[in-house]
This record gives C-alpha cells, structure tokens and sequence, in this order.
C-alpha cells in the first residue's frame, strides 16, 4: 500500500513542519497522485471536485522549489473568478507561514490598477489573478512573465466557459516555452474530446501525467433527490415547497439562466424568503457583499448559475436545489458537491419536469445508478423562513488599522450587546463587515455609529 503521508514527499522540512500544525498529516487522492509527478517538474492535468484539496497540492508544488531570494515572479496562477483567487492565495500563503519573506500578490479586475502595480514593483514571488487583469497588466508592462517557472490553469473549464480564450492564449504566450504547466478542473466537459478545453490541453501541456479522481457523491453525507413538477409554471411553487420543508440555515439554488436567478430570488424574496441573486452581471463591490452576507448567513439563500457559483467556498451548506437539471452531468455531480462537505450532512433536491426526463435517464446512466423520481413533500409549515443574522457595514478597514478585535470591543462595550450575539467578522482593506442577530442589529448599529474606533469615527450602515 503506497504511502499517503505528506513525510513521505521531498518537500522542504519547514512546509512538512507547517502542515502537521495544520493538522495535515494524510494526503487526499488527488494530493497523492499528483504532488510526486508535480515535485518532479512534470506537467499535469488533474481532475477532481471542489474541496478535494487540489489547491494544496499546486500550492505545495509552487512552495518546494521556490527561489525566495529572488524577487521576480516564478509561478502564476490562473482563476475564473475574484473570489476563488483570492481564496487560492489565502491558502499558499497559509502553507507558506514557515517559510519567511515569501510574497504572494493577488491580481483580479474589479480593484484599482494603481496600487497592484506599486505592488508590483516591490516584487512577487506568486502571483494569483484573474486573466483579464493579468493580460492587461502585461500590456501595461507592469508585470513580467520572463522569469516563470510554473503556470497553473485553475477551474480551467469554466476560464473557457466565461470566454476567458483570448486572454488566456495572450498570456501563455508572454511565458517561457521551458515552463511547468498545471492545469485543473473541477469537470470535464463530456465532449472534451475536439473540445475547446481539448485543444487547449494539447497546447499548453507537454509529456504530461493526467490524473482523475472520481467525480461522483458521496451517499453517506448526502441525501439527494428528485422531485417531479407537472410543468415549468409549477417550479417556483415546487421550490418554496422544498424551501419550508427542509428549512435550510444555507442553501444554494442552482438556476441555468442569469435571468432566471434574478427572476427566482425576487419572486422568493417577495413571498417573504430571504435570498438574493449571484451572477454575472453584478458590479464586484456588490458581489463582494452579497459573498459577505451570504457567508455570515444575514441571507439564507444564494440563488446562482454554475458559472457565478464557481469559486465559492461556504464552509457549511446544508442543502442543494437545482431549479433544472444541469446541461450537462458533471456540472450536477459538481452542484450536488457542494453540500455535506467535511463530513457534515447535507441535501440535494432536483425539480424535474416532464420534458426534463430523458434528461434524468442521461444522468442515470452518468451516475451508473438508478434515479427515482419522488412527489413534492408536503411542508408542515407554510411560514417562510428568514435568515438569523443582519450584516453591518464599516467605512474603514485594514488601511485604516481596523482590526476584528477593534469592532468586537466597540459592539460589546457599555451599553452594547453581548458577544454570543456577535458572529462573523470581515475585515477587509477598505471596509469591514460585521453580523449580528437580526433582533439587536438597531441596537449595534446605534452603538457602532455613536462610538469611535481607533480615535475615528467612521460611517455605518445596514446592508
């Protein structure tokens, strides 16, 4: 039996020191099967769901080879989407603790050029980016690729989805041919074969090792089902069925359709729901506090497309509705993925239609399993269901030397509110956002605007 343990790999002993503190000690299959070829220089296309510790394993890879004394940037790393970049970098700098002086820079759209170019020429060892403001920092001339050691293409399938080809091409051109190249995806499109993500493949990856994990879900933490409505006029109805029965604290709702996800979160927040929609379309400030609220659970439920969802990383989600079935199966293995994570339970409901069942028996066929189609439920409740917490929103953040301790004090203070009725704290360079129980969030919202924080006074207000 081969060895799993991250001690059996040649990586340096500060990174094996730092995992064991993490309470990493086991390596997870895709870990397993691609750290050994990826510590060896090779490229490596690997296949595995969200929260199978992919990131970790390229994140390791990038850390055992790094030069630190040098400051030009030596591995870059590709992502769809702000969030799943941000979180990416979050991560290495987490297995990087160890190792002193490592710098890694997050370039993404959304945010002002000026300051990511001043960090840019304080140097980077890793940068993580979006390739839209890669490849426009590289017009710019602001960031070299000159030096690169290893490129990873990270939730590959959806860069391409998003139209990202343009972007991706321009920046693999401005890297060494002599590189390392790592590409991941959560799924595979099923045509893959002369597909757009094929061709890319065959472009970027040479004498590679692939590696696939089985993509299916796990039946011991997830209860999935399938539940028949007689026509499309009868999804909504379906849905808030759903909604009362299982009475989720978190819960995504998978829509196919941008329109649809905004025409489903109003239609639920006006029969008294507490959801919003994700995609798209939506200006990154607003996305960013939407992520926010959703996260600190002051909203209950996200409804989003596969492509606005990509990327996002809820710790606990207690249920999955898919308003249709996914166009294609991997994306509903993918969606279904997202609940009963870390061994916590968790719930996948699927609305199918008449039309929709040749569909289903696709999927049956995918999942190498028999599907049963089930009537709706009949909730015992019918009163919608509101989220616990409330968000507040600060004007300062860590340029103003705000720190979560600092908003914590000032909400708990005399003639403040307990600190069990405190949730999460979001502290971020500009802004900072704090939950509170809905009941007091008139009472810290007074306490937080009469009292100063840091010597300062500094705007507040309800999301």
């Amino acid at each position: 039996m081969a060895d799993t343990s991250f001690a059996s790999l040649a990586l340096p002993s500060a990174l094996t020191d730092n995992l064991a503190s993490l309470g990493y000690h086991e390596m997870t299959p895709i870990q397993a099967q691609s750290l050994p070829p990826m510590l060896e220089g090779r490229d490596v296309l690997g296949q595995a769901k969200t929260g199978s510790g992919k990131t970790a394993a390229f994140g390791l890879a990038l850390l055992a080879k790094l030069m630190r004394e040098r400051s030009h940037v030596q591995a870059l790393v590709l992502c769809p989407t702000r969030e799943l970049a941000d979180q990416v970098a979050e991560s290495i700098r987490k297995l990087a603790r160890a190792l002193p002086n490592v710098k890694v820079l997050t370039l993404c759209g959304g945010a002002p050029l000026g300051p990511q170019i001043g960090s840019l020429e304080h140097g980077a060892h890793i940068v993580v980016g979006t390739p839209g403001r890669i490849d426009e920092h590289l017009r710019k001339g602001s960031l070299s690729l000159d030096a690169l050691e290893t490129l990873v293409l990270d939730e590959a399938d959806r860069m391409l989805d998003m139209g990202f080809r343009p972007a991706i091409d321009a920046i693999i051109r401005q890297t060494p041919k002599a590189r390392q190249t790592l590409l991941f995806s959560a799924t595979f499109p099923d045509d893959n074969e002369g597909g757009e993500l094929f061709e890319m493949t065959r472009g970027v990856l040479t004498d590679y090792v692939s590696v696939a994990i089985e993509d299916g879900h796990d039946a011991a933490t997830i209860e999935q089902h399938f539940f028949a409505v007689q026509s499309e006029q009868a999804r909504l109805a379906g849905l808030e069925d759903l909604l009362l029965h299982y009475r989720p604290t978190s819960s995504v709702v998978f829509c196919n359709t941008k329109r649809e996800t905004d025409e489903v979160a109003e239609a639920l927040s006006a029969h008294g729901f507490s959801a919003v929609a994700l995609h798209g379309d939506l200006e990154q400030k607003e996305r960013d506090r939407l992520l926010v609220t959703f996260a600190n659970q002051s909203v209950s439920i996200l409804v989003a497309t596969d492509v606005a969802a990509r990327g996002l990383d809820i710790a606990k989600l207690d249920a999955v509705f898919n308003y249709q079935l996914a166009r294609e199966q991997g994306a509903h293995v993918h969606r279904v993925g997202r609940t009963g994570r870390a061994g916590e339970s968790g719930v996948a409901a699927t609305l199918i239609a008449p039309e929709e069942r040749y569909r289903l028996e696709r999927l049956s066929d995918y999942l190498n399993e028999p599907l049963t189609v089930e009537p709706l439920p009949k909730p015992a409740r019918r009163t919608p269901f509101t989220a616990a917490m409330a968000t507040l929103e600060l004007n300062g953040g860590k340029k103003d030397k705000l720190r979560p301790g600092d908003i914590l004090g000032a909400l708990t203070g005399e003639g403040g509110i307990r600190g069990d009725q405190v949730g999460s704290i979001k502290v971020q360079a500009r802004s900072a956002f704090v939950a509170v129980e809905r009941g007091v969030v008139d009472q810290a919202l007074g306490k937080l605007s009469r009292d100063k924080l840091k010597g300062r006074a500094f705007r507040v207000r309800r999301i």
